[in-house]
């Protein structure tokens, strides 16, 4: 039996059989074969290991079966990330990149030409790919970024230049999703963004500067260099503005958050729960004292809420649902279970003690994995001024000012804002302060989670892992609410070192 014919019959696979082999081959490679723990501190990834994890295709399950790929179906492409994070996050955030940043946008806005020849070179040849957005001056103001492009009639490309960093797979990536501006004839740049696919093998991008990245030590980042010529078949067509076509791009991945955060929150359950029950402390198993039973509790729910988020993403966004509009559902997944996956890292570390803190503990290296997940692709603070921003808009449209009435009557939070008739039983501010609006919006995305995480009781998910959920979930979104009413503001003293050295009030 020939190669090709190998790789066809392993992308045919049933889902089952797929995630298996898929699993076991990563316990091979990560566990048997290798130190879990000194591949993961070292940067990069042997080649070897990239090879064998790619001869498995799980990126066939972000490819269209027209192009020869499982089929798209984003539960596939959870469970293959949800199948990775357990045994490894950054190899999780490595596929991810390929799939939701890359795949999936070309899958949605590329040409029959771009996605024939791309998608083959990545079932044949391995090849991987990775979104360039972020420039050095305009992070989360992405809409002011300086990369510009021109289009040439004579040679039916376009020439792109500028400085991009912090994309994923820098150096590594086969191809990489571009976004610029236009250039208008003024020389000024335009408003709308496009996105443009360019062939590594073409040149063009030069890395300034490798970055010395705090975690996630298997992928590289930096800075790069711009100027490309990129066809015109290969530059993704909107189906209305770049803007829009962005949106849905980035919802999208953040929609698809809970394929990473479900396994790395799996497995710090499950480190957690064999470490307490295997270590003696006063002579009883910690797995008895209660303040671990409660941090336990807590990692469960993590893990259980993520899981609904994950139900949630594969029952409404298939690859042909725009999610453009879907800020609040995408903002608060990306956020609340970014939250959760850094807590359950840091409740690990407490658990396991002094021993946990070291990069080569999975307590260690999970502690500095997961926390670039709470800033990437939105940092939190944003996304969940963005979460009542959008509530606020919708009530002003539907002129609703009280906001339990409004949540009771929104599809994303209708029965969880029963729990908190009280709570919510107020007129909403449009002009509260920004702090506040950050407060609000942590409120409402655990609302809108402990919606997901009801429907997935419904669908008969461990009823006892749900009722255990509510519990947890329910009392930080009380915390929260509890914290947007205090009407205390603490201020910046901007000349604090005036009167601010204790030694000098202490008498001789």
């Amino acid at each position: 039996m020939n190669s090709e014919v190998t790789k066809s019959l392993n992308i045919q696979k049933d889902l089952q059989s797929f995630i298996e082999d898929y699993k076991e081959k990563l316990h091979e490679l990560f566990s048997e074969r290798n130190n879990e723990n000194e591949l993961l501190t070292n940067r990069g990834l042997p080649p070897y290991i990239l090879r064998e994890v790619l001869e498995c295709n799980p990126l066939s399950t972000f490819i269209p079966t027209e192009f020869n790929g499982r089929g798209a179906i984003t539960s596939e492409a959870l469970s293959m990330l949800e199948t990775s994070s357990y045994q490894s996050l950054p190899l999780s955030l490595m596929m991810g990149i390929n799939g939701a940043l890359f795949l999936q946008p070309l899958a949605n806005y590329g040409s029959e030409e771009a996605k024939s020849t791309v998608f083959k070179k990545f079932l044949r040849k391995k090849n991987m790919g990775g979104l360039m957005i972020t420039e050095p001056d305009y992070g989360s103001d992405a809409l002011r970024m300086q990369t510009g492009f021109r289009y040439s009639e004579d040679s039916q490309s376009y020439n792109i230049q500028g400085l991009k960093h912090w994309a994923g797979l820098t150096g590594w990536a086969d191809y990489w999703l571009i976004t610029a501006r236009a250039y208008d004839q003024k020389g000024d740049l335009g408003r709308d963004i496009g996105f443009f696919v360019h062939d590594s093998s073409n040149g063009g991008i030069e890395v300034l500067e490798y970055y010395k990245n705090l975690g996630l030590y298997m992928l590289p980042y930096g800075r790069n260099e711009i100027n490309i010529d990129v066809p015109k078949a290969y530059r993704l067509e909107p189906k209305t503005t770049g803007v829009t076509m962005m949106l849905d791009i980035l919802h999208r991945s953040r929609l698809q958050f809970p394929g990473m955060s479900t396994g790395h929150l799996k497995r710090m359950l499950d480190e957690a729960i064999s470490h307490c029950r295997e270590r003696i402390v006063g002579g009883s198993s910690l797995f008895n004292y209660d303040q671990v039973k409660e941090r336990l509790a807590k990692l469960q729910s993590y893990f259980t809420v993520s899981s609904a988020m994950s139900y949630f993403t594969s029952t409404n966004v298939p690859l042909s649902q725009d999610t453009s509009r879907m800020d609040v559902a995408a903002n608060s997944i990306k956020s609340v279970v970014t939250d959760y996956m850094h807590e359950a890292s840091q409740s690990l570390m407490q658990l396991v003690g002094a021993k946990g803190y070291r990069l080569d503990h999975i307590a260690g290296r999970s502690m500095v994995d997961s926390r670039p997940f709470q800033i990437f692709e939105g940092s939190n603070d944003i996304l969940y001024q963005q979460i009542s921003e959008s509530i606020i808009k919708m009530m002003r449209k539907s002129k609703e000012n009280n906001l339990y009435k409004f949540l009771k009557s929104y599809s994303l939070t209708e029965n969880s804002a029963e729990y908190f008739k009280d709570v919510l039983n107020f007129e909403i501010d449009s002009k509260m302060a920004q702090r506040k609006m950050v407060a609000l919006g942590r409120a409402l995305g655990r609302i809108v989670s402990m919606e997901m995480t009801l429907k997935l009781g419904e669908s008969g998910f461990n009823s006892d892992m749900i009722s255990n959920s509510l519990k947890v979930i329910r009392a930080e979104i009380q915390s929260t609410i509890s914290s947007f009413s205090n009407n205390e503001e603490a201020a910046v003293i901007e000349t604090y070192e005036e009167g601010s050295s204790w030694l000098k009030f202490v008498k001789a």
